[in-house]
């Protein structure tokens, strides 16, 4: 068999190839490709495999989408795929997705409300089997998008879509956690950095975290600097607050990224971290961990939201849009001043 030539037009190995090199029929080789819907003898199928292997044999997978009625194929839209913590999601949601069988296919919407809708039509015009989205649209436009049917699991938000399950973080008690850790420590004038809603009217929970907290403690809310989600917007807005006549004593950022860029200004103005101000951040990346000094964090359970989102979007049984929030985990470092 090993001498056999394959005479492919296209240059390309096809399964009447495999079937040829295998001696058996293609009905055969899409049963053992597809593992089914006939069985084959063990030797039968072993000797297709084996030429399927010789011939470096690449099934078309979407023939095979066709044949089996599923692309086994997942769709994902985060709104900044350079975001250290979207990017760790989307590596652990392709490690759950393939552990179920099925391929990742990941889009940026750049936080644009119109890029996401072009990337939704798109994946449902590849007729992906379900589609993750951390959406940058209000709940009537989520649930006016036309998805033909395509299920759908919400990540990275608290609020419900009707007849679109959302898998989250609990924000807002995460951010309980960070900030009673820093009153905890004595600090009675704590800032918060936020990122800005492209929709002024939706409140950031870690926002309502961050006051209740404060609230329940018997505090005054410190200042508040709402910026861009970014290295950069922390920045910017750390100097806004170390420039008050006051400045804070600590500071809560509602991502990693916010809190490097903090960081930074803190380090050029002079002073110590956390001496003269203390730093607690959310979303627990890597890069919390290899900052200077290292971020006191509230990390995301990035790998129970993978497999929750997963098995959500394989499994559709929740026609009135369940909320299921997972519990954050506080990562103890130099920057709150234990």
């Amino acid at each position: 068999m090993a001498s056999l030539q394959i005479q492919s037009g296209s240059g390309k190995v096809t399964r009447t190839d495999v079937a040829r090199y295998a001696g058996v029929s293609t009905a055969v080789v899409s049963y053992v490709i597809n593992g089914g819907p006939k069985p084959v003898a063990a030797a039968t199928a072993a000797r297709v495999r084996d030429a399927i292997k010789a011939l470096q044999y690449q099934p078309n997978a979407t023939a095979r989408a066709l044949t089996m009625g599923s692309a086994r194929l997942l769709g994902m839209i985060v709104p900044d795929s350079t975001n250290p913590y979207f990017a760790e999601l989307t590596d652990s949601m392709a490690l759950a997705a393939a552990a179920r069988g099925y391929a990742l296919l990941a889009a940026n919407s750049r936080t644009d409300a119109d890029t996401e809708r072009k990337n939704t039509l798109n994946l449902v015009s590849r007729q992906v089997d379900a589609i993750i989205l951390a959406t940058v649209l209000s709940p009537s436009e989520v649930a006016a998008m036309p998805v033909q049917g395509i299920p759908r699991v919400l990540i990275d938000q608290s609020g419900s879509v009707h007849g679109v399950p959302t898998v989250s973080t609990d924000y807002e008690q995460g951010a309980v956690t960070g900030v009673e850790h820093l009153i905890g420590h004595g600090h009675r004038d704590i800032a918060l950095l936020v990122g800005k809603d492209i929709d002024p009217s939706r409140v950031d929970p870690r926002h309502n975290g961050w006051r209740k907290a404060l609230h329940e403690a018997g505090l005054a809310e410190g200042p508040v600097e709402y910026t861009d989600f970014s290295r950069q917007g922390g920045y910017e807005a750390a100097l806004r607050l170390l420039q008050r006549p006051k400045p804070p004593t600590a500071l809560f950022a509602s991502s990693d990224l916010l809190a490097v860029g903090a960081l930074r200004a803190i380090h050029e103005a002079k002073l110590s971290i956390p001496d003269d101000i203390a730093v607690v951040s959310f979303d627990g990346t890597s890069e919390s961990e290899f900052s200077w000094p290292q971020l006191t964090t509230v990390r995301q359970p990035i790998s129970q939201i993978a497999e929750a989102a997963v098995e959500a979007a394989l499994s559709p049984a929740e026609p009135d849009g369940r909320v299921q929030l997972l519990a954050t985990e506080l990562i103890i470092r130099r920057s709150c001043g234990c």
